[in-house]
Order: C-alpha cells, then structure tokens, then sequence
C-alpha cells in the first residue's frame, strides 16, 4: 500500500524516508513489500497505515484545497492530528509505533478477543455486554455507525456476547481476526504508558478543530488533544458521534485519506445528505479532486 504515492508525489517519498529514519526501519519495503506476516503486526501495522495515510494528505495539500475539520477513526486520530499541524510527522508515527507495542503488549496473546454486531440496536447491545460480562469483562469498542458496533474484551466473554446477540436478532455477529480487545478497559496499561511518551512529545493547537473519538467533541488545544488520545485507547470509537457532530457544525464534505474506504462506506450511512469521498492513491484523488471542484 502507498507505492503509487511513493512513486508519484514528491512529498510522500519524502514522508516514507523521514518516516523510515524515524524508525530506524524501510518503512517503504515494509508497505509496499511486508511480508504480510510482518505488516500485520500491530506495531507494524499502527505506523504503516499512519504513512499512507500522511502521504495521501500530502498529495491532497499540494492541491491548496482548504478543509474546516479533522477527524480519525482510532489509529487515523494520529493521521488527522497530523494533518491539522498539531503532532509532527516523526513524532506521530514514533508514537504510533510506541502505541502499538503497548497495545500488544497489555493482553497476552489468546486471552483477548473483538467481534462486530450487525443489525441490532445499540442499547441491546449494551445490555448484551452486560449480561455477557458477569465473571468477564466484554464491552462496547467501536460505535461505528447504525447496525454497525464492535465489542472488545476476555475471549469468553466475546464468546458469550457473541451468543447472546445473535438470540436477541443481531444480522450477523461475528469474531474478528485481531491480535488484542482494542478500545476496551483492558488496555488501560497502554494508555498509562502511552501517556508518558505524550507527555514527552510536542502537541499544538490544531490548526483546525478536531472532533475527536472518545467524546465526539470539537477539540482546539494541545493539552486536550493529548488527554483525548491517552483515554482513546481504552474507551469506545465514538465514530457515528463524531460524524453527526461534524454534520451540526455544518459539514457537508467529507473526504476520507488512506488506505481503504471504510468510512467513506460509514460516512454515507450516517450522513445521509452529505458527499463522502476518498483517496488512497493518485487516480482516486483525482477522482475525488474533480467531484471536490464540482461540489464547491
């Protein structure tokens, strides 16, 4: 992922060689070669996404198209701090690297597990975790949009969440290959950890206002930003929050910039009325240029 970048936008090669010296690794070869094995793991995964991610903005800057907000979905909060000027670049993807371990590393392997609920209301699904976590800990991780929630915790639990969703009418209700119950209390070592390399890195004020995961709240200082991304790792994705919060305060253009087009997906469903877009390499920017121009 990203080599069509790498290849074509100056400022991007740029972005994978800061990126690769900030991390004493090819970050290049790691994106564009893996192996997958390599690529997959979190601490791996975390940086390299956030890369493609920076230098499909990249591409976007050089274009001069203003933008009002920002906002990430998880890891993609770096990608978005990164954008608004508020985390710079090496700093960010040290960070991510960092966060990653940390991730990986407060649940051992096995014990952990993530499922995603479809079709089924969230105060179901809230009370399914309840009653799931009697003796083990299950709980809400991504509120990603209508019929759409993951849920994070203790293998069993999952298992048993899993069951009982599925008997209350859940469309689909399934396990998901993931190395660690992200967004769930049980990461609550890694965000302590991680709070100490934040506090030890730059974080301005955003250049735009972010409206961030763990509250769904416009957020426009540092210190904020900081805090936020400390309780972000142990606390739900408001993401369909955060969406129709952008939407009161008048978005009507999204464009997502990155690897795949998952929230572009979740953006439609949300935001009805709105134009959501995306780009991961030059022709879909292009694509997304061209509908950008027409749309304004």
């Amino acid at each position: 992922m990203g080599r069509d970048l790498w290849e074509q936008v100056p400022e991007a090669r740029a972005l994978f060689e800061d990126g690769g010296r900030a991390l004493k690794t090819d970050l290049a070869h790691l994106c564009f070669e893996g192996p997958e094995e390599a690529l997959t793991l979190t601490a791996n995964a975390q940086p390299a996404i956030l890369a493609v991610s920076a230098a499909a903005f990249a591409a976007f800057r050089r274009e001069g198209i203003r933008f009002d907000y920002v906002a990430g979905h998880s890891l993609g909060e770096y990608s978005a701090l990164v954008a608004a000027g508020s985390i710079g670049f090496d700093d960010a993807i040290r960070t991510v690297r960092k966060r990653g371990e940390f991730m990986q590393e407060a649940v051992p392997p096995g014990i952990g597990a993530m499922a995603a609920i479809l079709g089924l209301e969230q105060q179901i699904i809230f009370e399914v975790c309840e009653e799931a976590g009697q003796g083990g800990v299950v709980e809400v991780a991504n509120l990603n949009g209508p019929g759409q929630v993951v849920i994070a915790g203790e293998a069993e639990a999952v298992e048993r969440a899993i069951g009982l969703a599925k008997g209350r009418g859940a469309k689909r209700a399934v396990r998901l290959q993931v190395s660690a119950p992200f967004h769930s209390s049980l990461m609550r070592p890694a965000g302590e950890r991680l709070g100490k390399v934040l506090k030890a890195t730059s974080i301005a004020d955003p250049s735009v206002p972010l409206v961030n995961n763990v509250d769904a709240e416009v957020v426009t200082k540092g210190i904020e930003v900081a805090e936020g991304l400390i309780r972000q790792v142990s606390s739900p994705v408001r993401w369909e929050e955060g969406v129709r919060r952008l939407v009161r305060e008048g978005v009507t253009c999204f464009l997502e910039l990155g690897p795949g087009k998952v929230l572009t997906g979740l953006i439609k469903r949300i935001a009805t009325e709105a134009l959501a877009l995306h780009a991961e390499d030059t022709a879909s920017l292009r694509i997304a240029l061209e509908r950008l121009k027409a749309f304004a």
